[in-house]
């Protein structure tokens, strides 16, 4: 009998980015990276298909059409998704700092130089818990 144990999957991050060369060019790195990627052009966009899969990131533009990065991720954690994320911006103004601070989403700023996001994603997901315990749908 066969006792092959099958790979864990491989996280997925979600992009949300309204710059389609950006978010070609982030899944394209992401994915040479090992990284399962699914791309969104907007917050609505995110929203309507709340993200399925764990392990997880998710990196989020704050300036988008329609809502922001921030109000997205808001929307998120109010339907108990938990999954860490990453402001990607350029010029953060304080106040976005502190919300994304309460947030516990560090910012990086654009332009990303080499593996910034890569080393970012990994460390969200090295964190205690966060690959076990990040289910996107609390648990009751």
């Amino acid at each position: 009998m066969d006792q092959r144990v099958s790979p864990p999957p491989r996280p997925t991050v979600y992009v949300v980015d309204d710059d389609d060369a950006v978010r070609r060019a982030l899944a394209f790195a992401l994915d040479l990276d090992g990284f399962a990627v699914e791309t969104f052009e907007s917050g609505e966009a995110l929203l309507l298909r709340a993200p399925s899969a764990t392990p997880g990131c998710l990196v989020i533009d704050q300036r988008l059409p329609g809502i922001s990065g921030l109000d997205t991720l808001r929307q998120l954690r109010a339907r108990q998704v938990t999954l860490p994320a990453v402001f990607v911006t350029s010029h953060p103004k304080p106040a976005f700092r502190e919300a994304a601070a309460q947030a516990a989403a560090p910012i990086l700023e654009k332009p990303l130089e080499g593996a910034t996001l890569i080393s970012a994603i990994q460390q969200l997901l090295d964190r205690p818990g966060s690959r076990e315990d990040h289910d996107l749908v609390g648990r009751p």
